[in-house]
């Protein structure tokens, strides 16, 4: 395998960025998934998202509910917290512009 050359490397499309504070974002290999299921666990060194989607249009169907899962994602505590502030922030601004989110607490 050989190393490109300089010109091509300048010549080589390169990836779209998104600039924020001192944050390039690099969204060239992103991918955008749906959810409506989400299920947490951790243990000390870790904290686990799994995502997927719930089969709700099966609710007669005898049985477990069946969801799909799609996705998982593994943080330390740390970047979770920092998920969790982040996430806070972002609910309080949307409940203060479209009404209170009703949940049921699982």
């Amino acid at each position: 395998m050989t190393k490109p050359t300089a010109t091509e490397m300048a010549e080589a499309p390169q990836a779209p960025t998104r600039q924020t504070g001192s944050i390039a974002w690099n969204d060239a290999g992103m991918a955008t998934n749906f959810a409506n299921v989400v299920n947490v666990q951790g243990t000390r060194e870790q904290i686990e998202f799994l995502f997927g989607t719930n089969r709700s249009w099966e609710t007669r169907s005898e049985g477990p509910v069946q969801v799909d899962l799609t996705n998982r994602i593994i943080m330390t505590p740390y970047a979770a917290k920092r998920l969790q502030m982040i996430l806070t922030g972002v609910l309080r601004e949307y409940e203060a512009r479209h009404g209170v989110l009703k949940v049921d607490e699982a």
